[in-house]
């Protein structure tokens, strides 16, 4: 039986990148604030979540603060396949991508323009499953992507009008993946592909934060490229007793850059009670260019995989406003443009991307001088049609994400 697994399991663990850090499903949510002004927090500093948008601006915040929160999120697709217009559908549960920011300093003596922070977030994540016997069953049917990214950071506040900062990010993640395969045993049931694996890399975060005037800022930010090691994969084959020296179950390693991302951001506020804010992102998706994929034990069937990507660099556009309503209660609202980094001929089930548009709302109210609370909410929608001849699917997906999400933020 001439069976290469390399055409069934063509994304396998490296799927990866696809959920992480720009457009092909970056989570946008590090701030409950930010996210509701579709992600701009780079040139408006706002909270403990500047750890993760602009280092630099650390620094100009005026007191120490802890905050946690996070975001439940449920997306699910539809697939109208071209060549028999069979319909399909996930049945995706719930995620909670979650934050967790503290920032420290001294608030007088010779320390006082230094701070310390701390991040904890979860930039990627998902959890896909297809419903049992779709068309694209030897692609994918389920998904499960967790990631805890760390970041320890300093920010030091040069003049009243000037700070930079720099954060060391840790990223660790693990994912399940699961899949039919074209094989059949006595009973009719097909064989089945279980890839598990957990990746660590290392990147940094640099900030520069401007403040010329009162009413007006400028942050400039930059997030390194991060190589994501997988060393401890282990994948598990189901199928006849036949074929299971075809199959050998056992470890896999892998790597895979993320990309680079570097933000413009830029604040102005039109008046006492109105902020405007604006980001636009550069990810240098370019990085992932080959799909890699290697197997201790290969067979004939069962051989490692090199498939092309050929990722572009990309941008995102996002636009939010801040409105004071009262001393204590704010509005917030924003909307974002993001470019697909998927070319034609490489768009993949497991959340399908295209061009989009985001829109956000969202409420902050101020318990006490030191107790504050933030809640927001997206909502996006979108559609591609392409035609992957590697996974042979041809077809349309239409894809819809809701996230509500709630953090609380203590001063002292």
């Amino acid at each position: 039986m001439n069976l290469n697994i390399t055409k069934l399991i063509p994304f396998a663990i490296l799927s990866l990148p696809i959920l992480l850090h720009a457009q092909g499903f970056q989570v946008n949510l590090q701030g409950q604030a930010q996210q509701a002004m579709a992600g701009a927090g780079t040139g408006f500093i706002l909270d403990g979540s500047a750890v993760f948008f602009n280092p630099g601006g650390v620094s100009f915040l005026t007191e120490n603060s802890i905050s946690a929160g996070a975001t439940a999120t449920i997306g699910n697709t539809t697939f109208l396949d071209a060549d028999n217009n069979s319909l399909a559908h996930t049945v995706s549960p719930v995620s909670t991508p979650f934050t967790a920011y503290a920032v420290y300093g001294a608030k007088d003596g010779p320390l006082k323009k230094l701070k310390f922070g701390m991040g904890v977030y979860t930039p990627f994540g998902s959890v896909v499953t297809w419903q049992p016997g779709w068309t694209g069953r030897f692609a994918l049917t389920s998904m499960k992507l967790l990631s805890i990214f760390y970041q320890p950071t300093l920010s030091y506040k040069i003049c009243d009008k000037l700070g930079v900062g720099a954060g060391l990010v840790i990223g660790t993640g693990n994912l399940e993946l699961k899949q039919d395969l074209p094989v059949v045993d006595a009973n009719g049931n097909y064989g089945t592909a279980d890839l598990k694996g957990s990746a660590t890399g290392y990147g940094y975060n640099l900030g520069l934060f401007y403040r010329p005037c009162s009413k007006f800022s400028v942050g400039l930010d930059y997030r390194s490229q991060i190589n994501m090691s997988v060393s401890d994969g282990s994948a598990i084959f189901t199928v006849p007793s036949a074929l299971t020296s075809n199959f050998p179950s056992g470890p896999f390693s892998s790597s895979v850059s993320l990309p680079s991302v570097i933000t413009l951001g830029l604040a102005d506020s039109i008046c006492s009670r109105l902020v405007l804010a604006l980001d636009v992102n550069y990810i240098g998706w370019n990085c992932y260019d080959t799909l890699k994929f290697n197997y201790k034990t290969t067979t004939s069937t069962l051989q490692d995989t090199r498939l092309p990507r050929d990722y572009k660099n990309t941008f995102a556009f996002r636009l939010g406003a801040q409105y004071h309503l009262t001393d204590k209660v704010v509005a917030r609202a924003g909307i974002s443009v993001e470019l697909t980094p998927v070319p034609d001929g490489f768009v993949t089930p497991e959340l399908p991307d295209a061009n989009r548009v985001n829109y956000t709302i969202g409420l902050g109210y101020k318990f006490c001088s030191r107790l504050l609370v933030d809640a927001s909410y997206t909502f996006e929608d979108f559609s591609r049609t392409d035609k992957n001849t590697a996974l042979v699917l041809n077809g349309t997906y239409k894809t819809y994400l809701s996230a509500a999400g709630l953090s609380l933020t203590y001063k002292f």
